[in-house]
């Protein structure tokens, strides 16, 4: 179903150039806290977890052909963690679709070197470079690795994606709380880039142009109140304390913001409408060639779900 509202281009403080950068960061790390962190009685795992769980299951065997490329990283966000819970739940329960042998594998034209149990990896990249936050996660994850320099997500140096192909490996974009940021024109000239380029994107949002998602925000609000002195001792940041309660500019930002990000949020069929419509080389005949699948997981009772796009090339 449509929503009621129709799709907003409008601002989020957080892209402004004035909204200072250490306070930036702060509302970086809360959304990577969102990310990553499960609250008893009301999640039975994290949306990083979950997304996780959600390319296992709806890439099957192909999950292992995959480097997952994140072109909107900022800080890291959340996909060391995804990293971690995919390759996790691959190592600790072998897909039962992974087919067992060449023949198999040519059957299902799987690449043969996808037979292998070697972890898959993860890439990130940004149009502004975190490489010192990066070099940490990489650091912690073998499967972890990063692009210093700056990268378009609509003009994706030819390199990048090629040095990946000749290992043999696709190329599957991953947009995590970020593709709602785009506007139309921009939006058509990165999903152009991906046909032109990559094999598959994958789009995660975690929150959508409906009510529930009115009041999951307000929960995070209450959240980030309720949780700033830990994560200002673990931080060993009396910033985060200073501008949660005495000047109360984060919480605020991150509930506003979240409120604008569910305005911008497109649905399954706005993005698919933008990608045949996209003018990528090829025209119509590659374009049909890009099956659109969709879906939602609840990752916070009983109304914060996670929104999921999976597009790949046929």
């Amino acid at each position: 179903m449509a929503p009621w509202v129709p799709r907003m281009h409008v601002f989020e403080i957080d892209d402004q150039p004035w909204f200072p950068n250490f306070l930036r960061a702060k509302v970086q790390a809360a959304l990577t806290r969102a990310w990553t962190t499960s609250v008893p009685f009301f999640q039975t795992g994290s949306p990083a977890q979950l997304a996780a769980r959600v390319l296992a299951s709806h890439l099957g065997s192909r999950v292992r052909s995959y480097v997952y490329i994140d072109f909107c990283a900022g800080a890291g966000g959340p996909t060391p963690s995804i990293e971690k819970h995919l390759n996790g739940s691959l190592s600790s329960s072998p897909n039962p679709h992974h087919p067992k042998s060449y023949a198999d594998a040519a059957a299902a034209g799987t690449p043969a070197q996808d037979l292998s149990d070697k972890p898959v990896q993860f890439v990130l990249t940004d149009l502004h470079p975190h490489p010192e936050d990066w070099a940490v996660a990489a650091r912690e994850s073998p499967n972890i690795s990063y692009e210093a320099g700056s990268v378009d997500a609509a003009d994706v140096p030819p390199g990048l994606v090629g040095r990946y192909k000749k290992e043999g490996k696709k190329v599957m974009r991953l947009f995590s709380l970020a593709f709602h940021h785009f506007d139309d024109p921009l939006a058509r000239a990165i999903l152009k880039n991906t046909v032109e380029t990559s094999d598959a994107f994958a789009i995660f949002e975690l929150q959508e142009r409906n009510i529930a998602s009115f009041f999951t925000l307000i929960a995070f609000g209450i959240g980030c109140f309720a949780l700033a002195p830990y994560f200002a001792w673990k931080w060993r940041s009396p910033v985060t304390i200073i501008f949660t309660y005495l000047i109360p500019i984060l919480p605020f930002v991150l509930v506003f913001d979240g409120w604008m990000s569910a305005l911008r949020t497109r649905t399954p069929d706005e993005v698919e409408a933008l990608l045949r419509t996209c003018g990528a080389e090829g025209g119509e005949e590659e374009l049909s060639r890009w099956r659109v699948r969709s879906g939602r997981e609840m990752f916070f009772w009983p109304t914060g779900n996670l929104n999921w796009i999976i597009c790949e090339r046929r």
